[in-house]
């Protein structure tokens, strides 16, 4: 059985990870980021706030916090649609579904594009929480696709520098490191120690 992935509550910190089928990339061209982030927006945000996330070739990370019960419940149209403690997974699965549909459709394939069930990790503390967003950033850089995370434009380390309209909750990610140099400065040094507690904790999840 799959490490990671026991229910989701509401008000709780995770951080969210999956990858393809077969190590299948997820993104074949350019464009699909983007078009992720817009499903993403359309079916999770509903449920969840966004604190961090990085997309790969062939797999992501995100770090959320489920809304509040009553948050979550208005995202169902339907009252029977609503299950406590499945309802953010379904609105996950209505994302993976809608976006392998769709890649399907384009590249002319079948079947899944994504593992199942997706992994989830509870986040526990403030200092896990800071350092679970540099390691998100730093996935790209961690993994050779970039020689320097900063310039992975797939990551929601540069929406922090900037201020484009997002679906991210800036301003309380920004708080927790203090401001916006601290965010840059202590980014900049867990990168130097090249920081390895958080991939530890990734159970049976290897890329």
């Amino acid at each position: 059985m799959k490490k990671n992935t026991g229910p989701l509550h509401c008000d709780t910190f995770y951080h969210i990870f999956n990858r393809g089928i077969n190590r299948e990339n997820i993104f074949k061209e350019e464009r699909n980021y983007a078009y992720f982030l817009e499903k993403y927006a359309k079916y999770v945000h509903p449920v969840a706030s966004t604190y961090a996330f990085s997309l790969l070739k062939n797999h992501f990370h995100f770090l959320i916090r489920t809304r509040s019960e009553e948050e979550i419940k208005a995202a169902f149209t339907s009252k029977r649609e609503y299950e406590a403690g499945e309802a953010v997974s379904k609105k996950f699965s209505d994302l993976f579904n809608s976006y392998a549909q769709s890649i399907n459709k384009e590249f002319k394939r079948t079947g899944g594009l994504f593992e199942t069930p997706f992994r989830r990790i509870a986040v526990s503390n403030d200092e896990y929480v800071t350092q679970l967003m540099y390691y998100i950033h730093f996935n790209a850089q961690k993994h050779s696709l970039v020689d320097d995370f900063r310039c992975h434009n797939h990551s929601s380390y540069p929406i922090y520098l900037d201020n484009s309209s997002t679906f991210l909750e800036r301003r309380l990610g920004i708080e927790w490191f203090g401001d916006v140099n601290s965010f840059i400065t202590q980014h900049t040094e867990l990168a130097d120690e090249r920081c390895s507690c958080i991939p530890s904790l990734l159970g049976d999840f290897e890329i």
